[in-house]
C-alpha cells in the first residue's frame, strides 16, 4: 500500500468506505482520510475483509448505527413547494428545496431547534443556520 492510493475502511464519523491513505509506516497503514467527511483516523476494515478486527460490543456501536439509519432515511423533496434561495434570515421546513451559493440545489432533511436546519446536497448532509434575525 502507498501513501495517496484509494482504499475501502469504515469512517467512525460519517460511516463511509471510500478514503485515501495519507501515512504508511514500516509498510503498514497508518492513517486515512475519508473521501466524504475529511475524517483522518487509523484503518478499520470494511466488515468482512479479511483482516478485520471483530464488531465492538455495547454502548461503543451505537452511535455509528444512528448514524447509518438516520444516511439512509432520505426525505424527498416536495414537488408542489417551489425553489427557495437560502438566506440565513429566512425559516425552512422538512422537504422545502433550497438553493445555496455554495452548495447549490439540497433538500432540508430536518430542522434541528430553532436556529439550525440540515440540508442535503449533492456533496453531502450540511448543517446550515436558519432563522437568524438579520440585524
Amino acid at each position: 500500500m502507498r501513501v495517496g492510493a484509494d482504499i475501502e475502511a469504515v469512517c467512525g464519523r460519517c460511516g463511509e468506505v471510500w478514503h485515501v491513505v495519507i501515512a504508511v509506516v514500516g509498510g503498514r497503514i497508518a492513517k486515512l482520510e475519508c473521501k466524504q467527511c475529511g475524517a483522518r483516523h487509523g484503518y478499520r476494515p470494511v466488515k468482512g475483509e479479511a483482516g478485520a478486527a471483530p464488531a465492538r460490543r455495547g454502548r461503543a456501536a451505537a452511535p455509528s448505527a444512528r448514524r447509518s439509519r438516520k444516511q439512509k432515511d432520505v426525505v424527498e423533496a416536495d414537488p408542489s413547494a417551489p425553489r427557495r434561495p437560502f438566506r440565513t434570515s429566512e425559516t425552512y421546513r422538512v422537504g422545502e428545496r433550497v438553493v445555496h451559493a455554495s452548495f447549490g440545489e439540497g433538500v432540508v432533511q430536518a430542522v434541528a431547534g430553532a436556529t439550525k436546519v440540515e440540508v442535503l446536497f449533492a456533496g453531502g448532509l450540511k448543517t446550515l443556520v436558519h432563522g437568524r434575525d438579520p440585524s
